[in-house]
């Protein structure tokens, strides 16, 4: 079995049923072909997003709908994301894993009422943080009395409309809690830089998710499509769901 390894995965932004459906079909035939236990994500409410005339999401009352059907169909955890407080216990009534945007990740607030819940929290990195500075957050949950934390790298500022990653985030979070996941398609974003909308390129996905197992990364994290083309948020870096098998492959052997 590969349940060691902890990997998240599902479209950004729920689009539809019909897609859901799809992908955690995929993920639960990746599932019983390797062994894995793949956490099915999607976010109700993309809050962040570059122009006030994109795609944001179906909200919260109708996407924690659609995931629960997802849990209760398909027998998989479910990962999504809180912006606000008061989000977070409605979301954790249905989710596994309450996910703290990049961008949010010092509002205490927003980490106190996650933790309140008992769910896992899993706090995503600012672009603007260390990997070392991540143990702030860290210590505001746990104080409120938070369980399971986990962190995730994915990529830091370098100028204008673009990410680098230091890998070396990786262990430096480890010395802070023992589950560092390595977000491989936010990694390649190029934030706002696609005329009003943030760009990227998912042809290093796989590079990203490859050297951050070598630098020690205990879980990887995956917006997956299966046209990602056509995806109506994060398109240009979400990585093809017909090609996901093959990455999980080469990760857990």
């Amino acid at each position: 079995m590969n349940k060691e390894t902890t990997i998240i995965a599902g479209p950004c932004v729920i689009e539809s049923a019909e897609l859901l459906d799809t992908v955690a079909r995929k993920l639960v035939e990746i599932n019983t072909k390797h062994g894995t236990d793949i956490i099915f994500k999607a976010s109700f409410d993309k809050a962040n997003r570059t122009s006030i005339h994109s795609f944001r999401g179906p909200g919260l009352e109708r996407g924690l709908q659609m995931l629960g059907d997802v849990k209760e169909k398909y027998g998989l955890r479910v990962l999504t994301d809180i912006h606000e407080s008061w989000q977070a216990k409605p979301v954790s009534e249905v989710c596994d894993v309450l996910q703290i945007p990049a961008f949010l990740c010092r509002q205490t607030d927003l980490l106190v009422a996650a933790a309140k819940t008992g769910r896992t929290v899993n706090i995503k990195k600012a672009q603007f943080l260390s990997g070392r500075d991540m143990r702030y957050p860290v210590e505001k949950a746990r104080q409120a009395g938070a369980g399971e934390v986990w962190l995730t790298e994915r990529g830091n500022m370098m100028g204008y409309n673009n990410l680098v990653v230091d890998f070396r985030n990786i262990p430096d979070m480890l010395e802070i809690v023992p589950m560092v996941i390595m977000d491989c398609t936010h990694s390649v974003q190029r934030p706002g830089g696609s005329d009003g909308k943030t760009g990227g390129d998912r042809r290093f996905v796989p590079q990203m998710a490859l050297a951050a197992k070598a630098f020690g990364a205990t879980g990887y994290f995956f917006e997956v499509h299966p046209s990602p083309d056509e995806g109506l948020s994060d398109a240009a870096n979400m990585l093809e769901l017909d090609k996901f098998e093959e990455l999980v492959a080469k990760l857990i052997e």
